[in-house]
């Protein structure tokens, strides 16, 4: 039976309340995209638009992974892009110019396109807390104004610092007015109603249990089974299949949100005075911003023992109270949280099995932009243009050559040195 989507402030206010059905006995299809959150839906949306004919398989609900319940961050883009330099040199200088910002391109387009009502609003904040973290963000303002986007960026020193966000615990930023922030699932589900739309048949409740490959692989599922041309496998931080090629590279690490009651345009206009979206430089970070009906949605933490907290709303306070003090008297809504796909390197891991199952994975936070230039770059590839693709094949990836739980534990001490690296 399918899983609900989290009681989030996002679950909450959905705009579309579409069912779909689950899948019984057998079809044919072009392509079998597994998975129904952005890289599954986008990819499927991509090749509807290209004139193929898509299945899509989602195990529980469309969105309902870290698609439905993220930050709403909408940040340029991809994780792991130090990793691609070094792997490639300039051909991945010029795939990083290239992509940086396709994501909100893909984004923005198919919202006015498809009409699709999620909340998108432009103006984000990285913070920092201490010189070095300043120098990083000189050097991201450097860069992105040789690429001819000064005008959209603004390094925001100390005493400049709270005409963005009411709180005394930074030392400056940078601002940029191209990224932003929006209602995660209700874009997903909006994607979903577009793809649909141009007839890509969607399967609620109908998780794969195994993938028969050969030259028309056939995905099963314990409803009936699908047999296509080519396979996309979409399922990121829950992910199941195929562990002999892809075990070992992607990790599921928690993270967690809380939302408040609304706010009141006293404390908004002294804690978030242009309602931007706001996230840290440190390496375990706090993310946070408005939602349309103005309350706080705050994140943070990370985990990797595979457990939530005890209490969110007990373990987030402490951090939300930190920054804004002034929300210690507003209710908590909300909490939830789950997991996200990360991999060591921060590189997403893309690839293919046996020429025609395709794979997507680990955007290590990144998501909302990552996995629409992830799901760009594999309907390139399944029409035969592979250059985008290639560079993200070949780049480096370490593999842990031990259980998930283990290689966990393993993440979990690395992540630790980081905490006290934020901290000292």
């Amino acid at each position: 039976m399918a899983e609900k989507h989290c009681p989030s402030y996002y679950a909450a206010t959905v705009n579309d309340h579409t069912i779909y059905p689950s899948l019984a006995g057998e079809i044919i299809t072009d392509i079998c995209v597994v998975g129904g959150g952005f890289t599954g839906i986008s990819t499927a949306l991509t090749l509807a638009e290209r004139g193929f004919d898509v299945v899509v398989l989602e195990e529980n609900k469309v969105g309902w992974g870290a698609s439905g319940r993220n930050g709403g961050q909408l940040i340029n883009a991809i994780s792991g892009e130090e990793n691609l330099r070094n792997s490639h040199g300039q051909k991945a200088e010029k795939l990083i110019h290239d992509i940086k910002w396709r994501g909100h391109e893909i984004i923005k387009e198919r919202i006015k396109k498809y009409n699709i009502q999620c909340d998108l609003k432009y103006g984000f904040l990285t913070t920092a807390f201490k010189q070095r973290h300043m120098d990083d963000l000189k050097r991201e303002y450097d860069y992105c104004s040789a690429q001819g986007l000064e005008e959209h960026f603004k390094l925001v020193e100390e005493h400049d610092i709270k005409n963005y966000v009411g709180t005394d615990i930074y030392t400056g930023g940078l601002y940029s007015d191209l990224d932003g922030h929006l209602h995660p699932l209700n874009l997903c589900l909006g994607e979903a109603r577009a793809a649909a739309g141009l007839g890509v048949r969607i399967f609620e409740a109908s998780g794969v249990t195994e993938i028969k490959h050969g030259t028309a692989p056939i995905v099963k599922t314990q409803g009936g089974q699908v047999k296509a041309q080519k396979v996309v496998l979409a399922g990121n931080a829950y992910h199941h299949l195929e562990k002999k090629k892809l075990s070992g590279v992607l990790f599921p690490a928690g993270t967690y949100i809380l939302a408040t009651e609304p706010l009141s345009d006293e404390i908004i206009a002294e804690i978030m005075p242009q309602d931007i979206a706001v996230c840290d430089a440190n390496e375990i970070v706090d993310y946070y911003r408005l939602s349309a009906d103005k309350r706080m949605l705050f994140g943070g933490k990370c985990t990797y023992s595979g457990r939530d907290p005890i209490s969110i709303k007990d373990t987030m306070m402490p951090k939300m109270l930190h920054t804004f003090p002034k929300l210690k008297d507003v209710k908590i809504d909300y909490e939830w949280g789950g997991m996200i796909g990360i991999t060591i390197k921060r590189t997403p891991h893309v690839g293919r099995i046996n020429g025609n199952v395709y794979y997507a994975e680990g955007y290590s936070g990144h998501g909302v932009n990552s996995t629409h230039i992830i799901s760009e770059i594999l309907s390139d590839a399944i029409t035969g243009q592979m250059e985008n693709y290639d560079l993200f094949v070949k780049a480096r990836k370490f593999r842990l050559p031990v259980p998930r739980w283990v290689g966990n534990q393993m993440l979990a001490l690395g992540m630790l040195y980081y905490r006290i690296k934020d901290r000292f």
